[in-house]
């Protein structure tokens, strides 16, 4: 069977945690690890985690939560030390705060993987699975569906018209994963430049990557790239013009460049 690793970094999020943890728990899907990754936080996260793998370990088959608590160099250092501690067959970034949308999500992302071809041979696992998401506010109310839709035939070149799959809906198979580190120069935006080389080593390798035609992640709106959302586009920017050349980024993001300039 398919087990998933869900890593969910913190660092004082003792406001939002439960949300999180608990969307978790309520998973009918029985393999499940679920990594809280936290950065040496001086509030209740930790208390709040323990008891949340009491009751994890109590009374949920086959999930397993594991807790790693020590300082970090900041968001994505923390998600590095999640890859390499992951042991499921994929890998999925769930921060503190965001949650699965119902209790079967984790069920219907595992019923569209196909494992066999239609003469019944095996398959390989895709490279990638990806779904939709909503937006929430701060108390994990539904705001609206995210503006930017996951397109049907996902390639690695699909992120030249923007971030289309959410970090939160991204889905990577760990072998290949765990192949890429999150780039520590870009402090607000290395999950775009991580799933792009994801997605650029499946298609070397000629691995599917599957549209779940679901939503699977409820995501705060005040993430990371929202609180600093100049630096953001900026490293954004870069990142682009790094896969696929700076006069097509130019091209294909004119809008963008613009209004760099207008700000200054």
């Amino acid at each position: 069977m398919i087990k998933f690793t869900i890593i969910t970094v913190t660092y004082n999020a003792a406001d939002v945690f439960k949300r999180t943890a608990d969307s978790v728990l309520a998973q009918k899907y029985p393999y499940v690890e679920h990594l809280i990754i936290d950065g040496a936080s001086t509030d209740r996260t930790l208390e709040m985690a323990g008891v949340y793998k009491m009751c994890s370990d109590a009374t949920v088959i086959g999930h397993t939560v594991i807790i790693k608590s020590e300082p970090d160099k900041g968001l994505y250092d923390a998600m590095n030390k999640g890859l390499d501690m992951a042991t499921g067959h994929y890998v999925c970034f769930l921060n503190a705060g965001d949650f699965f949308p119902d209790s079967d999500t984790l069920g219907t992302v595992a019923r569209n993987m196909q494992p066999r071809n239609l003469n019944g041979a095996d398959k390989p696992l895709p490279a990638v699975l990806y779904g939709d998401t909503d937006v929430t506010d701060n108390e994990g109310n539904f705001l609206c569906h995210r503006r930017l839709s996951p397109p049907e035939k996902l390639t690695w070149r699909s992120f030249r018209s923007g971030m289309l799959v959410c970090h939160q809906a991204f889905y990577a198979r760990t072998d290949i994963a765990r192949k890429f580190h999150y780039d520590l120069r870009y402090r607000h935006s290395a999950d775009v430049d991580w799933c792009i080389r994801v997605m650029k080593k499946a298609d070397d390798m000629g691995l599917e990557m599957k549209n779940l035609h679901a939503v699977v992640a409820c995501y705060q709106r005040e993430g990371q790239s929202t609180r600093y959302h100049r630096a953001s586009l900026m490293e954004r920017f870069v990142i682009m013009c790094r896969h696929y050349g700076i006069w097509q980024t130019v091209v294909m993001h004119a809008w963008f460049v613009i209004r760099l300039v207008l700000k200054r």
